[in-house]
């Protein structure tokens, strides 16, 4: 039988600095990258729905090209193929930059079906209550839809953090370059990429069941801003007290 104890030789507490830094750097090319795709993601989707064809047809374009390109392939184009171009980007705003222009196209089809999926009614409901455009998608239109994006956005979010692994084809110093770094220097890849795939695991477990007890209290109506959670307090609290004025009317009649 194979001595496991031997396995693990590599000097980590010597490596513990750089992987702290590769670590912040992941969740760095994470963070930006996942704000940007959401934005760029909604901008489409509203593209998407727009009554103007042009405009309509610019963003059906942009989502099929990038859905159906390889996430390794645009890092390449971003990074070496705009070098040779002139256009020279640093590792970090290339990398950003390859995970939001391919998450953007898959945030924005989910956002679009969520926007779609919000029954006509709503908008005639905000008509009605003399609400302009803005108002009737800020205030109507997107909470709801936001609901109903909430599954897809979270899975995409864990599956970004996953792909910026991606980025050590262009050394951009994240947990996988590192791990490469390692490897190089100590020869035990087994053990290097068992760890670094511990950190990943890490760090995508707990988030995935974050979001999904997100989820959960979305599902069951609990409001997620302060904003909306003091305006149900004060609803309930103008129920309660309409509830308690009402009792001495009602033994008065009767």
């Amino acid at each position: 039988m194979t001595d496991m104890s031997g396995l693990f030789q590599v000097p980590w507490s010597d490596y513990r600095p750089d992987l702290l830094d590769a670590l912040g750097r992941t969740v760095s090319y994470t963070v930006v990258s996942f704000v940007g795709a959401v934005a760029l993601g909604l901008a489409l989707a509203l593209l998407r729905l727009s009554r103007a064809w042009p405009a309509r047809a610019v963003a059906a374009v942009y989502t099929e090209v990038f859905k159906n390109i390889p996430l390794l392939a645009i890092i390449f184009l971003t990074y070496f193929g705009l070098a040779s171009a002139g256009i020279r980007l640093d590792v970090f705003t290339a990398g950003c930059v390859s995970l939001v222009v391919f998450y953007a196209a898959y945030l924005s089809e989910i956002f679009r079906s969520a926007i779609s999926g919000v029954h006509d009614g709503q908008t005639e409901a905000g008509e009605a209550l003399g609400l302009g455009k803005v108002g009737i998608f800020g205030h109507i239109i997107l909470p709801q839809a936001l609901r109903q994006a909430l599954p897809g956005t979270n899975t995409m979010l864990v599956d970004l953090l996953k792909s910026t692994s991606l980025l050590v084809t262009v050394s951009a110093a994240e947990l996988m370059s590192e791990g490469r770094l390692i490897t190089s220097a100590t020869f035990r890849a087994l053990e290097v990429y068992l760890v670094i795939s511990a950190i990943y695991f890490a760090l995508c477990y707990p988030l995935s069941q974050l979001l999904l007890l997100l989820e959960r209290k979305v599902r069951a109506g609990i409001p997620l801003s302060p904003w909306r959670r003091r305006r149900m307090r004060a609803a309930r609290a103008l129920l309660a007290g309409g509830t308690t004025a009402d009792v001495p009317v009602k033994e008065a009649a009767v």
